[in-house]
């Protein structure tokens, strides 16, 4: 089992890239996935376009970003990143998404 490589992008005062962090250990630990987490700050609007930022928190495993279709997106922005899923609008990621990345970067 490899340890898939978990990037947790946000910007200074942000206050949801910690709940995003805390999702993404707690499935890694039922799971019992060690994935390294690396939190990456994003200073400014120009660094969000070269970091394909599409707001914060964005939580990418092995460089994918975990939302589906994501990869298509081109509205990079230095702003909040709200998430669409089933249960509506979230500031987190759906745990569905966090899990199936896991899982699939394990194998």
């Amino acid at each position: 089992m490899s340890r898939p490589r978990v990037e947790i992008l946000y910007f200074e005062g942000c206050p949801n890239h910690e709940p995003a962090r805390a999702l993404v250990e707690r499935l890694a630990t039922q799971l019992h996935v060690e994935p390294e987490v690396e939190l990456v700050e994003v200073a400014d609007p120009d660094a969000a376009v070269a970091l394909r930022f599409l707001g914060s928190p964005t939580v990418r495993v092995d460089g994918v970003d975990v939302e589906p279709g994501a990869q298509e997106r081109r509205d990079f922005a230095f702003s909040c990143r709200i998430y669409r899923g089933e249960g509506g609008a979230s500031e987190q990621p759906q745990e569905s998404w966090v899990r199936d990345a896991l899982i699939e970067a394990a194998k």
